[in-house]
């Protein structure tokens, strides 16, 4: 006898046929997948109720003939198949066989294939995205280093000056994007390591402005509020720096105007509040939902896509949590809280 309760909760589609090949057991994720209830297809053949077609067209149980065919599989690899109409099924399947090597059940696993092609689309983004953002470097890199070396006594100081701190800008941005591609890596893999000490928060927000100051922007910019006294606040310094400064980044890329970041104590638990604002166009509520999705870039190109996919994963590291609204000037606001933690030796 099947338990059927077994089968009941699995991720996976199963569908189990009994040594006449009828099918005999549905689960539910197998049900979504066909379209049609166990009452239906229980007491049906197996080939009725899934029938699977390969990349070229043929019948696929008339090839591997599983009653038939060979007594000494056990077990047919995963599979891309595809059902009447084009859906595309991943597919493996068990063979349960007597003493005498005749098969007694067969046992097929279904899953759908879309959200695997979903993260192979994102791999391949990933990828193209990478290309292109390390091209226009390295080959600025190459051209000035190459230029040098051949007409080195054709310049004078000045000249190479400028060349080696363009070269120098753009070997920081193969740095940046390199960090930014193993933090994805992490975050994703839940490898991300905490490195928890005592952080002065209204310091990092200062460092990240004066920062962006020093790079070039004008001082007037940016307005910094500390308001209120906050907890003593154990997290990870260097991250900290690194969500502040892609906020402020991102503000100054896709926004306008005055960025204020604001740092407040949090009035619900022991913890900060932080905003950081604009006064550009803000963001449309319909797109609020993918701002810290890989890959978002808002209206404007440049970048990688992935410093606010990086906030996000960052700050959820840190057990707080983070969202985009409007700011008063009507700007996009991004708000994060960030609670005090508690020291590594009490965790």
């Amino acid at each position: 006898m099947l338990d059927k309760a077994a089968y009941a909760d699995l991720p996976d589609g199963v569908l189990v046929a009994d040594h006449t090949g009828t099918v005999v057991l549905v689960n539910p994720a197998a049900e979504r997948i066909l379209g049609c209830t166990a009452d239906v297809v229980v007491g049906r053949d197996y080939r009725e109720v899934l029938p699977l077609v390969d990349e070229q067209g043929r019948d696929w149980w008339a090839c591997t003939d599983p009653y038939a065919g060979l007594n000494t599989r056990v077990r047919q690899p995963e599979r891309r198949l595809l059902r009447p109409g084009g859906v595309e099924l991943l597919v493996t399947a068990s063979y349960v066989r007597n003493e005498d090597r005749s098969l007694t059940r067969l046992v097929v696993a279904v899953r759908d294939n879309r959200a695997r092609e979903r993260v192979e689309r994102s791999r391949a983004d990933l990828v193209s995205t990478v290309a292109h953002e390390l091209r226009s470097p390295l080959t600025s890199v190459k051209g000035f280093t190459a230029t040098l070396l051949a007409k080195w006594d054709r310049f004078n100081d000045a000249q190479k000056k400028v060349m080696l701190e363009t070269v120098n800008a753009d070997a920081d941005r193969v740095t940046r994007l390199l960090t930014e591609l193993l933090d994805v890596s992490r975050i994703d893999a839940g490898r991300l390591e905490m490195r928890k000490q005592v952080v002065d928060v209204p310091k990092a927000v200062r460092k990240a402005v004066a920062g962006r100051v020093a790079g070039g922007e004008a001082e007037e910019r940016f307005v910094v509020l500390a308001e209120g006294e906050l907890p003593e606040m154990w997290a990870d310094p260097d991250k900290i720096d690194q969500i502040v400064g892609n906020l402020v980044e991102n503000a100054l890329r896709h926004g306008a105007g005055t960025v204020t970041v604001r740092v407040r104590p949090d009035p619900a638990v022991p913890g900060a509040v932080i905003t950081v604002d604009d006064e550009g166009p803000g963001i449309p509520e319909e797109t609020a939902a993918r701002v810290f999705t890989r890959f978002w870039r808002g209206n404007r190109q440049g970048g990688t896509g992935l410093g606010l996919y990086i906030v996000k994963g960052l700050v959820e590291a840190h057990g707080g949590s983070v969202e985009v609204g409007r700011s008063p000037s009507g700007g996009a606001s991004f708000r994060f809280v960030l609670p005090a933690g508690t020291p590594p030796y009490e965790e």
